[in-house]
């Protein structure tokens, strides 16, 4: 089938992100917008655009109904999702092909079985991809959990069936600590995915979090794309990621690209999808999920390869197949992608928001930044923080490096707090230059270097005010220099 119309059913870099590689296909496009979004790049840069009311996602990206009557009146021919909202939402998907239009992702069925993480485990069993152990079945009401947690053996790790982007996820490390942290999770689960259901695994310490892009089409070809290198995190949500990873070799390569061809095969996957795993300090991979849809961190994989996925997912849903075999592709280079949030990383990385009064992006060779606002416009509380996706490419891992730090540099944000100054401190850290981090990298690295630093702080204020209390003392008493001014010294010393 022949695609000439688009809508997309999302907001701000994605949505741009799609309309660039749409416009280089002739294929026109809809945007939406809710009500703070109006001025967002992705509207005026797709040919049609259409409100969708109040800010809140129930009411704007997330109204299936709304989204698919806009799509019938605009006359589009298919769907994309992009990320988030509703990429992984498999009643979408089959309400948008019930409406006689083409869904740009996976079937409904493949959505639905590696959407819940216990369906999408029990695959991975059968297709002979390593798991991680643990108890295979959600957590009943009043069951006592506590004999199966041990037998696991601490620490462990309470997870969410539905859903992910670390919600409803809970470190046990005892028992005193066990049932709690199940109501815990329990709660945030309901509340993010409309379901309570929970279950335990084993927790891996300090692993690395390599995910595998794939491609697959309605003919039975599978291709894999290589890897990310996805372990640096906040609240398991990512920051940074890479391809190639530094802590994989080809043996371990291999071995992650067979698994994760192998869980697309299992449930007939068609479109671009990515199988992460967790891989721990002896080279250990176990599978922990797969992601339905195109991935924020996607084109880390494009600078590699030199492939626009996006272009190959409305082929492969237009009923195309995949445009090139797995013995055309090569890995070339080394691409890092830097998320700009618009959070506090000196304040457990909160949330800012606010006016873009200041924002220039960098430029020159070997940066790419996919953004979805301009300079003047407001970073709402409505939705993610993400304000852009700093990418960097090099001919090798410490080039790649080098160029981040220029563009991190060049980066001018204002006055809304972001990420730069977390990426500023990572390209001088030692563990990340030398590519030996896991997830705990905020833990192990970051957290203990502000602490040194805030130390660092007082004891140069603690010597300063000790110098002018030495100096009042061998002066003797000065009529004029009241004890009082120690306080205004510390005042003024104080940054």
């Amino acid at each position: 089938m022949k695609i000439k119309k688009i809508l997309i059913a999302n907001r701000s870099e994605i949505a741009v992100r799609i309309i660039r590689t749409a416009k280089d296909m002739n294929i026109e496009t809809v945007a939406l917008y809710s009500d703070v979004d109006r001025q967002l790049p992705h509207v005026r840069l797709a040919d049609e655009s259409y409100p969708l009311g109040h800010p809140d996602p129930a009411s704007s990206y997330l109204n299936i109904e709304k989204i698919i009557s806009i799509a019938k009146k605009s006359k589009s021919d298919a769907i994309h999702p992009g990320y988030g909202f509703l990429s992984e939402n498999p009643l979408f998907a089959r309400k948008v092909i019930d409406a006689g239009l083409l869904f740009i992702g996976p079937t409904p069925e493949s959505i639905q079985q590696m959407g819940n993480k216990l369906t999408s485990k029990s695959m991975a069993k059968n297709a002979n991809v390593p798991v991680i152990p643990g108890y295979d079945r959600p957590i009943l009401p009043d069951e006592d959990i506590m004999p199966i947690a041990r037998n696991i053996g601490y620490p462990i790790l309470i997870k969410a069936s539905a859903g992910g982007g670390g919600k409803g996820m809970r470190v046990v490390q005892n028992d005193d600590e066990l049932s709690e942290n199940i109501e815990r999770a329990r709660s945030e689960a309901k509340n993010a995915f409309d379901s309570d259901q929970v279950f335990i695994e084993k927790y891996i310490e300090n692993p690395r979090h390599i995910e595998i892009q794939i491609l697959g089409d309605r003919f039975g070809n599978y291709v894999h794309l290589y890897e990310r290198d996805c372990s640096i995190q906040r609240r398991h949500q990512k920051l940074i990621e890479e391809s190639p990873s530094p802590g994989v070799d080809e043996i371990l390569r291999n071995k992650l690209a067979s698994s994760a061809l192998a869980m697309a095969k299992s449930c007939n996957y068609q479109g671009a999808g990515t199988v992460e795993f967790v891989v721990d300090q002896d080279h250990n991979h176990y599978f922990l999920e797969m992601n339905t849809r195109l991935q924020v961190e996607h084109p880390v994989t494009e600078l590699v390869t030199g492939i626009d996925l996006v272009r190959e997912q409305i082929n492969i849903a237009a009923g195309e197949k995949i445009s090139f075999s797995q013995g055309d592709l090569r890995h070339v280079g080394h691409a890092i992608e830097f998320r700009v949030y618009a959070e506090d990383p000196f304040q457990d990385f909160l949330p800012s928001s606010g006016e873009l009064t200041l924002y220039k992006i960098p430029k020159g060779p070997g940066i790419r930044v996919d953004d979805g606002y301009d300079e003047h416009l407001s970073i709402p509380i409505h939705y993610d923080a993400l304000i852009a996706k700093l990418l960097v490419y090099g001919k090798d891992r410490e080039n790649a490096i080098r160029i981040l730090k220029r563009a991190i540099n060049e980066y001018q944000i204002g006055p809304i707090q972001t990420t730069l100054d977390f990426g500023r401190i990572i390209c001088e850290n030692k563990s990340f230059k030398k590519g030996n981090y896991s997830t705990s990298f905020i833990e192990n690295e970051f957290i203990p270097f502000l602490t040194s630093r805030k130390l660092a702080k007082n004891s140069d204020l603690a010597a300063a005010l000790a110098g002018l209390i030495y100096s009042h003392n061998q002066s003797g008493p000065d009529p004029n220099n009241h004890p009082s001014s120690y306080s205004g010294a510390w005042k003024k010393n104080r940054r």
